[in-house]
């Protein structure tokens, strides 16, 4: 008998308004919590403004046509971000480098995710990779964005300091707008104490910048290998797992394909790479986003309709950005990753045996518990079911 045929597509009737919201939410948590990463990457390699507005704009049109037509093909709140630990990296790795290398190198990464997608050996990889090792490597590229918070406080106190105190009473109260409070309390402290210079800054469309990339071995080393092992670990790995927990059977390999292909097609205009999100996965996957699960598909379609209603005003966000002091950028880059260092720093010590001397300090617990049994049995007493511990 054949298949029984779906129900049409209807995007704008399966909508509501919470999907609405939780669609912007979610566009706003990814923007306000990482853009100033991009930024500053930028600002540190010595791009122009209109480079960093392509940059910005190439991210943001490619996840908006990502996050649009994946949720529709498989009417699955698909949500696809860039890579905010990729952007944490080129901030130490992008300067010495020349732009178009560097372009040549997202595009190389790019080049490995499709290959992983179409051949299907996505996982087949993952698998190999201890998942301690890439939190490890994931939490020490960020700690030193991490850290910068402690040399912004020496320049500007009472600024990072509120905006430190808001980010812990946030995180307490409302932790999903912890970085958005954090940053609208510095834009408030900064605009009384007069360190905000709009002069610059117009509403303008942004304009794509080509560059023709250029391949190097150092590069590619530096930047492409480093980006794909990261995007693959710390975003598409937990993308995939925040869709399957909340009950989504998506293919993995067409979003891997999809969301690298478009990487490729970007990144000579300044796109490190579009992958697949978690944080705002979850903001469009959860019940908060629409009470009918099977149209929550509608909340990661706004969010990508909004994404595409930024990109073209990249140039804009960018102008407004250099407007901040630079404490400001800092301190609220740093607060938008104190979760990831965390996290990573969590899992990559959460197994004794693969901690340094973790195998010896085993041994030596099982040598004294057999020690202290055999002594025990010797004397007539059972402890068989005691809890020896350190003893």
């Amino acid at each position: 008998m054949p298949e029984a045929p779906q129900t049409a597509l209807r995007p704008l009737s399966d909508s509501s308004a919470s999907s609405v919201v939780a669609g912007f939410i979610a566009m706003l948590t990814g923007y306000t919590s990482s853009l100033v990463l991009m930024f500053q990457a930028g600002q540190a390699a010595g791009l122009s403004e209109a480079q960093i507005s392509s940059w910005i704009w190439a991210l943001s049109i490619g996840m908006a046509i990502c996050s649009i037509g994946l949720s529709l093909r498989y009417r699955t709140p698909v949500v696809v971000a860039w890579s905010t630990p990729g952007a944490a990296l080129l901030i130490s790795s992008l300067p010495g480098v020349p732009y178009p290398e560097a372009i040549g190198a997202f595009i190389f990464a790019s080049a490995l995710i499709v290959l992983s997608g179409l051949t299907g050996s996505f996982e087949r990889l993952m698998r190999r990779v201890p998942a301690s090792l890439a939190a490890a490597l994931l939490a020490g590229v960020l700690f030193n964005i991490g850290i910068e918070i402690f040399r912004a406080v020496e320049v500007q106190p009472a600024l990072v300091l509120g905006m430190f105190f808001t980010y812990l009473l946030s995180k307490r109260l409302l932790p999903r707008y912890a970085v958005l409070a954090a940053l609208l309390v510095g834009c408030l402290i900064a605009g009384l104490a007069g360190l905000l210079d709009f002069q610059r800054f117009s509403l303008q469309v942004a304009v794509p910048v080509w560059t023709t990339p250029s391949l190097s071995f150092a590069a590619v080393f530096s930047i492409g290998i480093p980006l794909f092992v990261i995007a693959m670990a710390s975003q598409n790995m937990p993308g995939l797992a925040v869709s399957r927990a909340e009950g989504y059977d998506a293919p993995a390999s067409p979003l891997i394909s999809v969301t690298g292909i478009a990487s490729l097609l970007l990144a000579p205009f300044g796109s490190h790479g579009i992958h697949l999100a978690a944080i705002t996965m979850a903001i469009c996957a959860g019940p908060e986003a629409h009470a009918d699960r099977s149209k929550r598909y509608t909340a990661a379609v706004w969010c990508g309709v909004f994404y595409g209603i930024a990109g073209i005003f990249g140039a804009t966000l960018a102008a407004l950005f250099a407007a901040f002091p630079a404490a400001l950028v800092l301190s609220i880059a740093a607060l938008a990753l104190f979760g990831s260092i965390g996290s990573g720093l969590t899992q990559a010590m959460q197994q004794p045996q693969e901690r340094e001397g973790g195998a010896d300090h085993l041994h030596g617990h099982r040598v004294r518990t057999d020690a202290v049994r055999y002594r025990g049995g010797a004397m007539g007493i059972d402890c068989r079911g005691a809890d020896l511990g350190d003893s």
